[in-house]
């Protein structure tokens, strides 16, 4: 299956096909300097799958975790392309997850101030949503994404058979950002989740849920209106994420934003259901926290601005609204826990 994102120039192909990722050199250019960019949690496999179609390949194995998303691996990567000769008609691929294509895309994104960036994720987060859309970014200071740019892959290559090795709570966590998709733009996608078996719908699922970032991304490629409807849920998750109170939890990104989806529905009707879902699928439903821990990083949110922030609410699946609240009107909202 195939998408094309179209942004005029920026435009670039979505190729959801098994057994893609041994063929990504048929689709894109791959004789010339390639930063190969993975993390130690990505099977070897994969990584000697790309190599063997980059003749210059130079691979750079980043630690599993968000801990990678620096500006202390931003410097590692640019670094690596200088010491190696890398020219404006090189490129950067990332092989992994979110952390992988947002430090590497954010990398492509600053090198000789742009170069090709080829994005090939293999965990269910990254194929559903992450790898397309064109946002790259680090974290600093304790904050989730502050610094990075927008920074358009030239290809993504989404291979469902890399998701085969992925622990059951990896694939869930990938599935939360399917459900918050569902949610905003597309009641059959959220209704094959309540018919269950996601499992035997998962490249229906990859597929539905790509098709309306999609749609969303070329109507506002730089998030200066209805992007802003991506975000449902990840509002108060980026800060449950981020809360060092929580840090024992172990949390996922996903189950952040699964968590932080369930204040933004509007219908009690509609949450029960929701619950019933992420039940299902293993993630959380209910959290304690010190809400003044986590008001403090909604202040610090990318998208709060002259002391507002746009929240996304759902009442009914498929469609959403945006609302624009002052900041401190959050912390009745998030009170100390969910559930």
């Amino acid at each position: 299956m195939k998408l094309t994102m179209r942004l005029g120039p920026r435009s670039y192909d979505i190729i959801l096909r098994r057994g893609a990722l041994g063929r990504v050199g048929q689709l894109v250019n791959l004789s010339r300097k390639v930063l190969v960019v993975t993390d130690s949690g990505v099977p070897q496999q994969y990584l000697s799958t790309v190599l063997a179609q980059c003749p210059q390949g130079v691979p750079v194995v980043l630690e599993q975790g968000e801990g990678s998303k620096s500006l202390a691996v931003t410097e590692r990567l640019c670094t690596a392309m200088l010491q190696h000769g890398f020219a404006r008609t090189d490129a950067v691929l990332a092989l992994g997850g979110g952390v992988v294509g947002d430090a590497a895309g954010f990398a492509a994104a600053c090198y000789m101030r742009g170069i090709d960036f080829i994005n090939c994720p293999t965990t269910t987060l990254a194929q559903v949503d992450s790898s397309i859309g064109g946002k790259t970014a680090v974290n600093l200071a304790g904050t989730k994404n502050i610094v990075g740019a927008f920074h358009q892959p030239c290809l993504v290559v989404a291979d469902p058979d890399t998701l085969a090795t992925l622990p059951p709570r990896h694939v869930a966590n990938g599935l939360a950002e399917a459900v918050k998709t569902g949610l905003i733009g597309d009641a059959a996608l959220f209704e094959l989740f309540e018919k269950g078996g996601a499992q035997q719908s998962v490249e229906e699922i990859l597929y539905r849920s790509l098709a309306v970032k999609k749609a969303i991304v070329e109507a506002d490629e730089r998030e200066a209106g209805c992007r802003a409807a991506l975000n449902f849920g990840h509002t108060i998750g980026h800060a449950i994420e981020a809360s060092r109170g929580l840090a024992r939890r172990q949390l996922y990104h996903g189950e952040c934003v699964a968590l932080g989806t369930l204040p933004m529905l509007e219908s009690p009707a509609v949450r029960a259901r929701v619950r019933r879902v992420y039940r299902a699928l293993g993630l959380p439903v209910r959290i304690r926290y010190d809400g003044d821990e986590i008001y403090s990083h909604l202040v610090h949110d990318k998208k709060a601005a002259n002391g507002a922030i746009t929240l996304v609410k759902v009442k009914q699946p498929g469609s959403y609204r945006l609302e624009r609240v002052p900041v401190e009107a959050l912390r009745a909202v998030i009170g100390d826990g969910i559930g």
